[in-house]
């Protein structure tokens, strides 16, 4: 599989004729209960190439097949992902490779993410079952915030707002909330990316924890916004694990998902998002 430049994008959804398109944005709440998921669980983790692979075989399998897929997820090891249209020349490779950071790009858009102590999910789904692909990431943050009050998280929706342009340097994804992102207070909580190929998209984000986005600084050449994260761990005033926050998911999700098998073999396209070139090409 290839991966193209799909074309610009405009505000937090783009279009053009490639087979991936980064999108980030939001929109009305809604979501159709004809979507029956297939859940994939992941606790074990695997690599960023390994799970930008996986990600977007079951986008294209979405696409091509009409099924829509819940995979939630963990980075091992430990990663941080660019987004499609970031700036790669703002970061200090050197500093990277003192650190042992491992970096991949990802296929959707939006900015850079530390992945460690953190819950990743991905949902892909045909665009037509939620109307839109702003309804869509609307409708699964809706879901997130469901599953984090179960934990007794106080958490909300941002409020809607103008997208940003797609950063031009490195920014930190967790430095601002975007409209439909779920926040505790102003802090935002989880972080979100898009993308869509022909009538399905893939939507997967990160959902801290513990731990900080710090070392996105570290590894930068020019300062960073200062952090607009937060932790569950911290806004419950315990440890939080996977687990418990796989369950919250599960249960949010209700009848609408089914046990599936994770993805085997591999799919192909590892060696894409593993190739420096992919990874450092802007």
């Amino acid at each position: 599989m290839q991966l193209t430049e799909g074309g610009r994008a405009r505000g937090g959804v783009a279009t053009a004729a490639g087979p991936g398109v980064a999108a980030g944005g939001s929109g009305a709440p809604g979501c159709s209960t004809a979507v029956r998921w297939q859940l994939l669980l992941e606790p074990q983790g695997r690599s960023g190439p390994e799970n930008m692979a996986v990600d977007v075989a079951l986008l294209e399998r979405a696409d091509r097949m009409g099924e829509a897929f819940l995979r939630l997820y963990r980075f091992d090891p430990p990663c941080l992902s660019l987004g499609r249209n970031e700036a790669a020349d703002g970061y200090d490779r050197a500093a990277i490779a003192r650190r042992g950071v491992h970096v991949v790009r990802r296929p959707t858009g939006g900015s850079s993410v530390w992945h460690e102590h953190e819950l990743t999910y991905a949902a892909c789904a045909p665009i037509a079952a939620f109307g839109s692909l702003r309804q869509a990431y609307r409708a699964i943050h809706q879901r997130l915030l469901t599953a984090l009050r179960l934990l007794s998280a106080d958490v909300a929706l941002a409020p809607d707002r103008p997208t940003a342009r797609p950063p031009v340097r490195p920014s930190a994804c967790f430095s601002q909330p975007v409209g439909g992102e779920v926040l505790v207070r102003t802090r935002k909580l989880v972080g979100s990316a898009q993308m869509r190929r022909g009538g399905a998209f893939l939507q997967h984000g990160s959902i801290l924890l513990d731990g900080s986005q710090e070392i996105i600084t570290a590894v930068s050449r020019k300062p960073h916004a200062a952090s607009g994260a937060t932790t569950l761990s911290v806004e419950l005033g315990r440890r939080v694990t996977w687990d418990e926050v796989a369950d919250a998911l599960v249960r949010a999700w209700g009848d609408d998902v089914t046990l599936a098998a994770p993805c085997r073999p591999l799919p192909p396209s590892a060696a894409f998002f593993s190739d420096p070139a992919w990874t450092w090409r802007r």
